[in-house]
């Protein structure tokens, strides 16, 4: 029985965090397959809102083929009298809260990169249009947050209409961005928390900084400061900032003492501006990863939307599987667009100097916070497509990365007796920190350690046995 009579299907929380299976799936909108997709917000004047409708523009959900990847964009129209145009984000990163309310209906992600899917189960429960959707965002909008008056939803579906408006709001998303990029983390009293994504990540905050945006890029200082003026039992909070432990690093007294609280003790420490030392958790949302290359030293970047395999070998969603779900991962990170374009970017790490490889799509969309002598030295995939051709195009551009690579030590010639031994795997130990958590069927993990080693070698111990 659903929480409201009219709606087929169930609606509470108890859903938020649900994964629909692809075999499980009677139809899925936006994700890696399908290019248009969108989510947006805007503030009207209360006579500008038809309070209640649900529009939808192309096909409804019962006429689409099961199995099938369809685009979709939802634009939401709401008014009040303390509605204003800074909360358009704030109220449009909710969309991704609600939709995970309602069973069987699963939704990832957020404003241009949006991923939803609709399990076969609701949709023979009922759940076969798009007004039963609208009409539990609806409530649930007026609901958590009373300063909406008057709100109406569109969905749409006809992919030339989502297309056209997808690059308007790309230019919205891109006026709102903006704003705080003038600032610095140590010009502001406080940070603001945001926990919308522990039911996906149960051990991850995201820390929304003037330099640090939120993983999914939907949200900045500012937005967060608003939600947590409007709704201050929400998901989005103050953090005092407390004493500033490296400036560098980007770590506070504060956020630790933040993120200890949010995810109960698991996670003790976070930096800001590093994706190597206590990096900050990722969630699922993020909007790219950023990996380690350890054979140049290197960071490489892709997005969610890149195809096939990255320089190092791995596809976005294994890379992203290393770093999600509230962990902290040395050598994988979770990273937003807008943080690329910060003035601390990975600061610890090197910044954009030790960035060597960048999906070509990124690298046009912040080509203009990249430092310009840097821009013609990273190499995308269209460049290069293995390791070794990465460190030839980083020797011929002169990338500041060569600098920092050191000959290895010749190595000995093995005693005589030991020449039956068989070869082992040797893993260079800065890439440790990039190494996925098992491989082969054994597991290393390790916590709040440091090692430093020529190298590490694995293998059985025993010696060949003789013919």
């Amino acid at each position: 029985m659903s929480m409201f009579k009219d709606i087929p299907v169930d609606v509470g929380v108890i859903y938020e965090g649900q994964k629909i299976r692809r075999p499980d799936m009677q139809v899925e909108f936006g994700g890696p397959d399908v290019p248009a997709k969108f989510e947006l917000v805007t503030a009207r004047g209360m006579d500008e809102v038809d309070d209640g409708k649900v529009m939808i523009i192309g096909p409804d959900i019962k006429d689409l083929k099961e199995g099938s990847s369809t685009t979709l964009g939802i634009y939401i129209e709401v008014a009040g009298a303390q509605v204003e145009k800074d909360l358009e984000p704030v109220i449009e990163r909710r969309i991704h809260e609600y939709c995970n309310f309602i069973e069987g209906f699963m939704h990832l992600n957020q404003r241009y990169d949006v991923w939803m899917r609709l399990s076969k189960g609701a949709y023979k429960k009922g759940l076969n249009t798009f007004e039963y959707i609208g009409k539990v965002l609806q409530r649930l909008f007026k609901a958590e947050l009373p300063i909406i008056e008057k709100i109406q939803t569109t969905f749409i579906t006809d992919a030339a209409k989502v297309k056209a408006m997808r690059e308007e709001a790309l230019k919205i998303y891109e006026a709102r961005d903006a704003r705080a990029r003038g600032i610095k983390d140590e010009e502001v009293d406080v940070f603001y928390g945001c926990v919308l994504c522990q039911s996906f990540a149960p051990t991850h905050m995201c820390v929304l900084s003037p330099n640090r945006y939120s993983l999914c890029g939907a949200l900045g200082w500012f937005d967060g400061r608003a939600s947590a003026r409007i709704d201050p039992k929400g998901p989005n909070f103050k953090i005092e900032k407390g004493e500033c432990l490296d400036p560098v690093r980007g770590e506070y007294s504060g956020v630790n003492a933040a993120i200890k609280e949010k995810s109960l003790g698991e996670i003790q420490r976070i930096s800001l501006y590093s994706m190597f030392d206590q990096p900050h958790t990722s969630c699922g949302c993020f909007e790219t990863v950023g990996f380690y290359i350890p054979e140049v030293d290197g960071i490489g970047i892709i997005d969610r939307d890149f195809k096939g395999t990255a320089v190092n070998g791995l596809p976005f969603s294994a890379m992203a599987d290393q770093t999600s779900g509230g962990r902290q991962t040395p050598g994988f990170h979770g990273i937003s667009m807008e943080y690329m374009r910060s003035q601390r970017f990975l600061q610890a790490d090197g910044g954009w100097s030790r960035v060597v490889y960048v999906a070509s799509a990124i690298k046009e969309r912040v080509k203009a916070s990249i430092p310009q002598d840097l821009v013609d030295k990273l190499s995308t995939e269209k460049d290069v497509t293995n390791v070794e051709d990465l460190k030839s195009f980083l020797q011929s551009k002169g990338h500041p990365v060569v600098v920092r690579w050191k000959e290895a030590p010749p190595e000995e010639a093995p005693a005589e007796e030991e020449a039956a031994e068989p070869t082992p795997m040797m893993i260079p130990a800065e890439a440790l920190a990039a190494m996925p958590a098992a491989m082969g069927g054994f597991k290393i993990v390790l916590k709040d350690v440091k090692i430093h080693a020529a190298r590490l070698i694995i293998g059985s111990g025993e010696k060949p046995k003789k013919e």
